[in-house]
């Protein structure tokens, strides 16, 4: 397996191929229902929909990027990130999440929530949200709710995080 991931933005020809790696990395299609969902959404940002591929093009991996709020300043929901089992734990997951990071950062983003393993998302920058006074409306493990600002010059602002539409939160 390669170590050399080429990431990129989504195309539509690719949305067959992340719907199979998002069924492939979770128990249910209830995420990959959801990547769907968002597409249609005034969250979607085009250009944040980011995949990895092998050297032959093929996607292997994929990180969503769409719009959420903190309290009332725009920010970035990272959900969902997958990658085909297979491909786990070979660093397809990091490269698109970075990649999907440096585009954020790149188009003037400032701020990025995850609701995720908190083993793993640190690696990235985030750290836990509540220490910023950054909230969810529902029950999740206070270490599991995470945040980055994508520019020191802007710290992280308090407030309940407020999700697209369709995460149902």
């Amino acid at each position: 397996m390669s170590n050399t991931w080429i990431t990129r933005a989504e195309t539509s020809a690719d949305i067959p191929a992340i719907r199979a790696v998002v069924v492939a990395a979770f128990d249910t299609p209830a995420e990959a229902d959801l990547v769907e969902a968002l597409r249609s959404d005034t969250a979607w940002i085009d250009g944040l929909s980011v995949v990895t591929t092998d050297q032959d093009g093929t996607v292997v991996g994929h990180a969503l990027l769409t719009r959420c709020h903190i309290g009332d300043t725009p920010a970035l929901c990272l959900a969902p990130v997958a990658v085909l089992p297979e491909y786990q734990r070979t660093g397809a997951g990091s490269a698109v999440i970075r990649a999907a990071l440096d585009v954020a950062k790149d188009r003037g983003e400032r701020f990025v929530t995850v609701l995720g393993h908190p083993a793993y998302y640190p690696r990235f920058g985030f750290t836990r949200a509540s220490a910023y006074g950054i909230g969810i409306s529902i029950d999740v493990p206070d270490e599991a709710m995470m945040a980055l600002a994508l520019d020191a010059d802007h710290p992280l602002p308090g407030g309940t995080v407020r999700y697209a539409a369709p995460f149902g939160i």
